[in-house]
């Protein structure tokens, strides 16, 4: 199995010129992890919009003064950018259209958690992680599993400028490898290394164990993390 940067041991990810980078970021979610990834992807320089789950004009406020973004429908969202950052609660992703994203890199940033979204078999029993469900759910849509390694605070705490040495890695996974690319360019824009996880079933290995803190990887140290998780399913 093919796992690019994992396995030829390059670690972080070359990320692509930013003369070809569209500056435009649709975010499905607007609570704490949603805020706060416009508000960091706002100082990183792209265009943001963001929808809740109810009116525009009822989040407009908050959305403008947590994040500095644009608040919208999810209908407007998902047509003004290529790139959408699903941040919902895991339990209502089911609630969108299938036909929702169509075409659009959709970045899977969710995370299950039972004593939060509550018992589902399906998510339980993902032997390719919940992103393969994600894809299920979407099926004409770019699934990208990332930006789901680190809490809400975490996203501006840990965020540094390239090549320093505290900056930290965040990967990215799916099947879809111009999605993947472009999605690595994202999180080097945010302020993290990185790293190509290889295709979606390897993003079981980017989900947290449901700790308080989520841990923290180096770009080697998150490659060799995927390498083992994913030559353990092959045991």
């Amino acid at each position: 199995m093919a796992v690019t940067a994992i396995e030829s041991g390059e670690g972080a990810a070359s990320p692509a010129s930013p003369e070809v980078e569209d500056l435009r970021l649709g975010i499905v979610g607007a609570g704490k992890f949603g805020t706060t990834l416009a508000r960091a992807a706002i100082a990183a320089g792209y265009d943001v919009a963001i929808s809740g789950s109810g009116p525009a004009e009822e989040i407009a406020l908050a959305v403008e003064v947590l994040a500095g973004a644009r608040a919208a429908t999810t209908d407007e969202v998902v047509r003004d950018a290529d790139i959408i950052i699903l941040a919902v609660p895991t339990h209502r992703f089911r609630e969108l259209p299938n036909d929702l994203f169509a075409g659009k890199i959709l970045v899977d940033a969710m995370n299950y958690w039972a004593p939060v979204d509550g018992a589902d078999p399906e998510l339980t029993a993902a032997p390719n992680g919940t992103s393969a469900i994600v894809q299920e759910r979407f099926p004409s849509a770019r699934v990208v599993k990332s930006l789901n390694q680190l809490g809400y605070h975490q996203l501006e705490e840990t965020s540094r400028s390239r090549g320093a040495p505290d900056r930290i890695a965040v990967g990215a996974a799916g099947d879809d490898r111009v999605a993947v690319e472009k999605v690595l360019q994202v999180l080097d824009r945010l302020g993290f290394d990185p790293v190509d996880a290889g295709p979606l079933a390897n993003g079981a290995a980017l989900e947290p164990d449901g700790s308080p803190i989520a841990a923290t990887y180096s770009a080697d140290e998150l490659s060799q993390r995927v390498s083992r998780q994913v030559a353990s399913r092959f045991d």
